[in-house]
């Protein structure tokens, strides 16, 4: 009997190449992503915005934004309940591996589709509208690229091993991999055994890590919270002889 075809791998066996892959880099875009963020937000916190372009455009914003982010918000909460929960905690909760894998799939690939139109959407945007597109740094398209490469490796592997292929149990290599990085105990032959596609994912998301802290994606860090205690700003014409009437109480011109 032929035995059954292995997966197409980047290391079908653990060597140097397998551990400056899968153990030296991710501990490296870990490092970059923490220190990067400590440096960003210490040296540049003027910079420290997603620079908005709403005033340039509206109507291609509208749609795209909340198509992007609402796309890649639950794509993360799927990818941190995949590699942070082990696999005997959900089948301990009473979900089997085959409720679990219908349900990844089905959400998987929709919040893949939503978050790669809304990001077709906001690319066509930045590229076509004239004002926008002059806003649009090196950096930003590099973003961009980078981002855009790491959605399209996942959304590929998602399809090729789940829809195409006969599926394939990420829980029992990727995600223990990912977990054995935290325990600072690497096992890089989990990774090694995995399709080239979730290889090409998982190394596009490490570099993508490494370049978030410099780029306009470290506003998903913060969030406003001083606009609901700082005062409000009241606006006071310089000219005390604009307008008919004389101004209300409280209003009046200081100095």
């Amino acid at each position: 009997m032929t035995p059954p075809a292995q997966p197409l791998t980047l290391a079908a066996e653990t060597g140097t190449g397998g551990i400056l892959l899968w153990v030296a880099l991710p501990y490296v875009a870990l490092a970059v992503f923490v220190l990067g963020h400590i440096w960003r937000y210490r040296y540049d916190k003027f910079g420290w915005t997603t620079r908005s372009s709403q005033l340039y455009e509206r109507r291609l914003l509208r749609i795209g934004s909340p198509l992007f982010h609402f796309g890649i918000l639950i794509v993360l909460l799927g990818h941190i309940g995949g590699l942070a929960i082990p696999e005997s905690w959900t089948e301990a909760a009473g979900i089997s591996e085959d409720a679990y894998h219908v349900s990844a799939v089905v959400l998987g690939t929709i919040a893949g589709v939503a978050t790669v139109g809304g990001l077709a959407i906001l690319i066509y945007r930045r590229r076509t509208v004239g004002p926008v597109f002059s806003a649009t740094t090196r950096n930003d398209k590099a973003m961009y690229l980078s981002l855009t490469l790491t959605i399209a490796l996942g959304l590929a592997a998602t399809v090729a091993a789940n829809i195409v292929g006969g599926g394939y149990n990420y829980r029992e290599t990727i995600s223990p991999w990912f977990r054995s990085i935290f325990y600072l105990q690497p096992d890089p032959d989990l990774m090694s055994e995995a399709p080239v596609l979730f290889q090409l994912h998982a190394l596009s998301a490490l570099l993508l890590f490494a370049f978030w802290p410099f780029t306009r994606l470290v506003h998903m860090l913060t969030a406003p919270l001083g606009y609901l205690s700082r005062p409000y700003i009241v606006y006071r014409s310089r000219d005390t002889g604009l307008g008919a009437r004389a101004p209300r109480r409280g209003w009046e011109r200081i100095g």
